[in-house]
């Protein structure tokens, strides 16, 4: 069982779950980012209060991040076959797993400039400093270690919903498993998918948290 064929897909399953979940991570960043710092700053105590735009954007934050995955995962095919064409493979899956990862990265990146101390931002603003400057050179540079982390566990639970897209063929390690683990009843290929998976998140993490603890060394020394 275990030939030559089964090593290689098996090697094609981790390299389209690191191309998913990178990917998307990317993807669901360049939506969640700019959210989270929206929410920041319209917020009632924010740079520049709107009620308004706030209420709006925490609506589509708890909405989208109330709909299980694999239910948004079929509801947004008709939005993967436009944008990728088709509705299945690693390609198709990065769609859907961006649009449940954004607003879960806005709430990470939220929580993380909210941690800013206030007086670091008074000071800029006393200096006359423009929302702009202050969101690019005090907010996100006094959060990033804890923006860092923030990715990091987005990494991971993106990678996890990656793998629950092999239920409807989303390709990667999750396809396989359930391919051969469950619907072929091959249960040594479903722990080996299941152990490559659990390596995945914890070589993620790692690389997260020296990054972040690198990071967080330059700031405080």
């Amino acid at each position: 069982m275990w030939d030559k064929t089964t090593i290689l897909m098996l090697i094609e399953g981790i390299g389209a779950t690191l191309q998913m979940t990178l990917m998307s991570t990317l993807m669901a960043y360049v939506l969640g980012l700019p959210m989270g710092i929206a929410l920041v700053v319209t917020a009632k105590k924010g740079l520049r209060p709107n009620p308004a735009a706030y209420k709006l954007l925490d609506m589509i934050a708890n909405i989208v991040r109330s709909i299980p995955f694999l239910i948004l995962l079929i509801l947004v095919i008709p939005l993967t076959k436009v944008i990728i064409g088709k509705s299945y493979g690693s390609t198709a899956t990065i769609v859907p797993l961006t649009i449940a990862a954004a607003p879960f990265i806005a709430r990470l990146v939220e929580s993380s400039l909210q941690e800013v101390d206030k007086g670091v931002i008074e000071a800029a603003q006393s200096m006359g400093a423009s929302t702009k400057t202050i969101i690019l050179k005090v907010l996100l540079v006094e959060a990033r270690t804890s923006l860092i982390v923030g990715a990091t566990i987005a990494t991971g639970t993106i990678l996890g919903y990656s793998a629950m897209a092999g239920v409807v063929g989303g390709g990667g390690l999750g396809d396989i498993a359930i391919r051969y683990g469950y619907y072929r009843y091959e249960t040594d290929i479903m722990l080996v998918t299941v152990v490559l998976l659990v390596a995945l998140v914890q070589i993620l993490q790692y690389i997260g948290m020296k990054l972040s603890k690198k990071l967080d060394k330059r700031i405080t020394g």
